[in-house]
């Protein structure tokens, strides 16, 4: 059943969106997970089809677009696979703060082009140090007459070998008190003396995701790269991170949906004892169990979409979904390898990638002990 906050024009986005994956991405997807990197022509092609940012405003190249298109392109993408998470995170996470944050002239400088793909964006927070602790970045950009001087280094990036554009978090006042009020935004070009891009990290999954290191000596900000307010940058951030958390959360509940259909059909084919797998009462009942869960799933997240989208405060439901969804997502996984015996942890099996991808669903956004703490905050506990 259609979820209540979606049109016949979010249904005509998806079979669109549909066609251009199965036309440019899907027959390719496997080879550029062996590659550990998707093509950059990928984006241009997004941006031509007008799928980056659609909920951008028409002067800026978007067509002012509802959530429920972000919600319809994230849902998409996964079902294709997790590694074109960055796609995502350029759509609903960074460009974003540049349109909420940004000036006019920087709306009119870098929005038409991350519409048409022509700008990759990246948002930089973790550092080796620092991570959801984001008070103890030790990054920092110090004043110098019409510029920042920016130094540090952020790590697991997203999107970090091909960003053009990256949102960098950075204290512009070391000695303030308590520290998250000396953080600011910064919006760091790639042509700028002194940023170099590191090496691409090699993880266990999401293979085909572009994660870099960053390297930040001496940089020379402009001042007119700052976004928002100086020292407002770690608001900003908690006020972001709500539907960033809640992509999160659509990305691991499709992935579990996915991993329940594959290996419906999986048992109902593979044969043992003589009749089909799906046929134990064994199987049938650990089938119930992850359907329930599943179904449980996407019910709750329906619910928190539907509020998001109505502007309400569902700070503390977007984090219960965050962390519930992809700690049930990562139960499916393994089961759903379980039923799919020896085979399932073969490469040509599409259960064995969901397997290794799901598991970092609970650690970036803010890891899921994190969300605990913001539900336990938000019950006065």
């Amino acid at each position: 059943m259609a979820a209540r906050y979606l049109t016949k024009e979010h249904d005509m986005y998806r079979d669109s969106l549909k066609k251009f994956l199965n036309k440019e991405v899907v027959p390719y997807f496997d080879q550029w997970e062996e590659d550990r990197l998707i093509p950059r022509e990928l984006w241009t092609k997004m941006g031509e089809n007008g799928f980056l940012c659609p909920w951008v405003d028409e002067h800026y190249g978007g067509l002012n677009a509802d959530f429920g298109y972000s919600v319809v392109f994230n849902e998409e993408i996964e079902r294709v696979g997790t590694g074109l998470v960055g796609l995502g995170l350029h759509n609903d996470i960074v460009v974003p703060y540049l349109d909420t944050y940004g000036t006019s002239e920087q709306k009119e400088r870098w929005l038409p082009k991350c519409v048409t793909g022509e700008i990759i964006t990246a948002i930089a927070m973790t550092e080796p140090d620092a991570g959801s602790d984001l008070a103890g970045i030790k990054s920092n950009a110090i004043e110098n007459g019409d510029h920042y001087v920016l130094n540090g280094q952020k790590t697991f990036i997203t999107n970090g070998l091909h960003a053009d554009l990256v949102v960098v978090v950075a204290k512009t006042d070391p000695k303030a008190e308590p520290a998250h009020k000396g953080i600011s935004l910064l919006v760091v070009e790639r042509d700028m003396p002194g940023f170099t891009h590191g090496r691409k990290l090699d993880k266990v999954g999401l293979h085909s995701q572009d994660t870099a290191e960053l390297f930040f000596e001496d940089v020379k900000v402009p001042k007119e790269n700052l976004l928002g307010e100086e020292g407002k940058g770690f608001y900003y951030l908690m006020d972001q991170l709500q539907q960033e958390r809640l992509t999160v959360g659509i990305s691991a509940q499709v992935a579990a949906e996915e991993m329940l259909e594959t290996t419906k059909q999986y048992v109902k084919e593979r044969k043992a004892f003589g009749r089909p797998v799906s046929k134990l009462q064994t199987v049938q009942h650990k089938m119930a169990e992850v359907a329930t869960e599943v179904q449980i799933g996407r019910t709750f997240l329906d619910d928190v979409i539907e509020r998001h989208m109505k502007q309400e405060n569902v700070v503390t439901e977007v984090s219960m979904a965050k962390w519930w969804i992809t700690d049930m997502a990562r139960r499916v996984a393994t089961t759903c390898m379980q039923l799919h015996g020896g085979y399932g942890y073969m490469e040509e099996y599409s259960i064995a990638r969901r397997y290794r991808d799901i598991p970092v669903s609970s650690i970036y956004a803010g890891t899921n002990d994190i969300m605990k703490n913001i539900i336990a905050k938000n019950m006065e506990l």
